[in-house]
């Protein structure tokens, strides 16, 4: 488990580093700061909370901590995808948003809740076989 988060934080890294040096593109870095704000108070205050409960009072047993990850990779998923999403009808420049983004942000929650599922039920599986006399 180390080496995979290791390799998962390194690969965080990589990709803000992509991030950071795109950012010399950028014209008001003032933007970028507000976006960011606004991302972090998304998160902290209603993306982390609604999770929480929602895992407290959905899920029972040895299963909350999967669930809770799945919501949490589900909520900003969705966060994310809500400028695409909220916006109206096609644009005048096909080019712009060229992509079936409501098909393919179901496509990636239903993804989500497969490994959530899956992960779910191999760890209900190895608790099974731990307990003797079952």
């Amino acid at each position: 488990m180390k080496a995979l988060r290791v390799l998962v934080g390194t690969a965080g890294v990589a990709l803000m580093a992509v991030g950071a040096s795109l950012l010399t593109d950028v014209r008001d870095p003032t933007d970028v700061l507000v976006w960011l704000g606004g991302a972090a108070l998304l998160h902290d205050l209603v993306l982390a909370p609604v999770v929480l409960l929602v895992g407290l009072v959905l899920v029972r047993g040895g299963s909350r901590g999967p669930v809770r990850g799945a919501l949490l990779v589900a909520g900003a998923l969705t966060a994310v995808a809500l400028p695409v999403l909220l916006r109206p009808g096609r644009t005048a420049n096909p080019s712009v948003l060229p992509l079936d983004y409501p098909r393919n942000w179901l496509i990636s929650l239903v993804a989500v809740a497969t490994v959530t599922a899956l992960w779910a039920a191999a760890r209900g599986f190895a608790r099974r076989r731990r307990r003797p006399g079952r």
